[in-house]
């Protein structure tokens, strides 16, 4: 018997990935550098307009959907989120220590940042893995396959041209080659060219080339990969790339 689909598998290993990749380039940056520490706390930024909309979005749809036919069952979740929202605004708060000071002071200030920005990943890679197993055994227990992928097609809709772009930069690169091959398969038969075509420029050169092969193998055709040097902008840039 056939897994059912899991909502929340794809998003989260984009989240995951983007985690990891801000927390190390926290871990690296510069407290010395100016334009170092710009572009990485603009990079922290973006994370966390991330995950605040990310927060949202599983709040309105998705704890909606399971409240709906299973009340209380989104309520761990639920209280975690308020708790993960309080930790944004945290830090938010340590990126702006982090501006608001030099020398030693910011050196200090960017390891709390990095501490805190850590322990923040480590509670959301908990929760992610609550929502993979027991929310998503809930959601599919109450919510045929139509249903769930409609859930999953209202999120999508919701989305604003850059969190859609950014999403697709995390999560396609993210996926395994069979979930990446089906996600932009949908994407090539649904979404106007242009708009593929983009998606295609933009996740490229975060894929090796096997996996550009294996992509090329499951689409059909796939354009040549662009610039290598996007896979160093931050994700703010190729949000709106």
């Amino acid at each position: 018997m056939n897994e059912r689909h899991n909502i929340y598998t794809l998003i989260h290993k984009g989240l995951r990935a983007w985690m990891c990749d801000v927390l190390t380039a926290v871990g690296r940056m510069d407290p010395h550098d100016p334009a170092d520490v710009v572009a990485v706390l603009g990079e922290v930024r973006a994370l966390l307009a991330g995950c605040a909309s990310h927060l949202e979005h599983e709040n309105d749809y998705l704890h909606t959907a399971l409240e709906a036919r299973a009340p209380g069952s989104a309520g761990v979740t639920a209280l975690e989120h308020e708790h993960h929202e309080q930790s944004l605004a945290l830090l938010e708060s340590s990126v702006r220590a982090v501006e608001a000071s030099a020398g030693s002071l910011r050196v200090a200030a960017a390891m709390d940042l990095y501490r805190q920005l850590a322990l923040f990943i480590a509670e959301n890679f908990k929760h992610m893995h609550v929502e993979e197993t027991e929310n998503h055994a809930t959601l599919t227990a109450h919510y045929t396959e139509a249903e769930v992928f409609a859930i999953e097609q209202a999120i999508v809709g919701s989305l604003t041209p850059d969190e859609t772009m950014t999403t697709m930069r995390w999560m396609a690169p993210s996926a395994a080659p069979h979930e990446r091959a089906a996600l932009l398969s949908g994407m090539k038969q649904n979404a106007p060219r242009p708009a593929f075509e983009a998606v295609l420029g933009l996740i490229q050169p975060h894929l090796t080339e096997r996996e550009r092969a294996k992509l090329r193998t499951a689409l059909g055709s796939v354009p040549p990969a662009g610039d290598e040097s996007m896979a160093s902008k931050p994700a703010r840039d190729l949000a709106a790339a």
